[in-house]
């Protein structure tokens, strides 16, 4: 298949270029062995090769050697070679000479502290709208923080298009499949994290039955503050503690990819919340869990969006990795919240509400000026963007100086 460009590669490259080894993490199947193709001179594929996994055992050495950027696909099953990647790029003194992908978090933690200076980590997530061809990328994220205040055209998607690609989700090997195959194989997906991954990732069994219903659980609950303890009565016959391990093992897997609130200084006397909202790394995953469909989303604008403003949350994250941003939330308790902040490393920060139709721009335009007064911007700096994301319409700016963007518009 022709490799479909990722946000990741530029950045990618960059780390290649100053970094002995670069380690793509990221849930299977969202394109990290493609992604380290792309720019590898050689490779060995542990999941497939059954001959280099035994060579890892007799003398490791055998596997690192050939030209490099050397591609090390799913490196965890082995994870004894770590400190045999350590010690190749000590000795050998040049950066890019691995490009390390993995799944899951290897049980051990072998990784703590053995690769600091030597590697670093690359998140890789499922592809987003502009990666999918389907933003027209007439608005950049990166300029919009800058204070450019562009403005643009509709793009032409519908609602209902809308919905289907969130329903498919960014999965690149969705891209040659039907929406129908690639519903299906959502539903595959999960059904193996259930019945095989849990238990593999920690060497711990789990009971698929129970990860079933969290995982419903979670669906039922995406965007929202679900905590443990509320998520084992909403599945029963099962502790919070349970839950709670569960939770850690999602995480390890990399399918669950919970939102962090924001904590900043403020003027008044709000007491902030540091819950973090429920996410799936992709919103196609709750779909799947719930069994439903983009004609059955659309009989429950509820849920539907907060699953929008879960496509959006993926593709903030990816759009704001690259420019060395985290994407945040807020919640204070007079019930004021903002559904992402973006903070960016150098103490830039802008505030989003998302609203899966254009003509809530006005009511999320009045919850993040409420917001903007009560952040201390002596502290904190001004916002350098407030937004309204919306699914469909044009992209401008109000006259109160809130953006509306549609995200079938957006792009890095």
């Amino acid at each position: 298949m022709r490799y479909h460009s990722r946000v990741v590669d530029c950045e990618l490259r960059q780390r290649l270029s100053s970094t002995g080894a670069v380690v793509i993490e990221g849930p299977k199947a969202c394109g990290k062995t493609a992604t380290g193709r792309n720019l590898a001179a050689s490779e060995v594929l542990l999941d497939v090769d059954e001959n280099a996994r035994q060579a890892v055992a007799i003398d490791p050495r055998l596997v690192l050697a050939g030209d490099t950027p050397r591609l090390i696909d799913e490196w965890q099953i082995e994870p004894a070679i770590w400190n045999h990647i350590r010690r190749a790029v000590d000795e050998r003194g040049q950066p890019g000479q691995f490009i390390l992908t993995g799944s899951a978090v290897p049980v051990d933690d072998i990784t703590r502290h053995t690769g600091a200076g030597r590697l670093t980590r690359l998140r890789l997530r499922p592809m987003t709208l502009f990666e999918l061809g389907q933003s027209t990328g007439a608005l950049s994220l990166a300029d919009l923080l800058n204070g450019n205040r562009s403005a643009c055209r509709d793009s032409g998607l519908t609602i209902q298009d809308l919905v289907e690609l969130l329903a498919v989700g960014g999965w690149p090997g969705h891209l040659r499949l039907t929406s129908r195959q690639a519903l299906r194989a959502n539903r595959d997906y999960l059904e193996e994290i259930r019945r095989v991954d849990i238990s593999h990732v920690d060497g711990v069994r789990r009971d698929p039955d129970k990860v079933g219903r969290l995982l419903r659980s979670l669906a039922r609950n995406i965007g929202t503050y679900a905590s443990a303890t509320g998520m084992a009565e909403d599945i029963g016959g099962i502790t919070v503690q349970t839950v709670l391990e569960y939770l850690a093992s999602l995480e390890r897997l990399m399918i669950m990819e919970d939102q962090p609130a924001w904590t900043p200084h403020l003027r008044s006397r709000s007491r902030l919340r540091s819950m973090p909202r429920r996410q799936f790394v992709d919103p196609s995953l709750a779909v799947a869990a719930l069994r439903t469909s983009p004609e059955g989303l659309l009989k429950d604008m509820n849920l539907l969006g907060f699953l929008f403003e879960s496509l959006v949350v993926r593709d903030l994250r990816v759009y704001a990795q690259a420019m060395d941003a985290q994407v945040l939330q807020y919640r204070d308790n007079t019930g004021l919240e903002v559904d992402a902040v973006i903070h960016c490393a150098d103490g830039r920060w802008g505030a989003f509400e998302i609203k899966l139709g254009p003509g809530m721009a006005e009511q999320g335009a009045t919850s993040l000026l409420k917001f903007a007064e009560r952040v201390d911007t002596e502290k904190c700096g001004s916002p350098s963007l407030l937004a309204v994301i919306t699914g469909t319409g044009y992209g401008y700016f109000r006259d109160d100086g809130v953006a509306v963007i549609p995200i079938t518009a957006l792009k890095p």
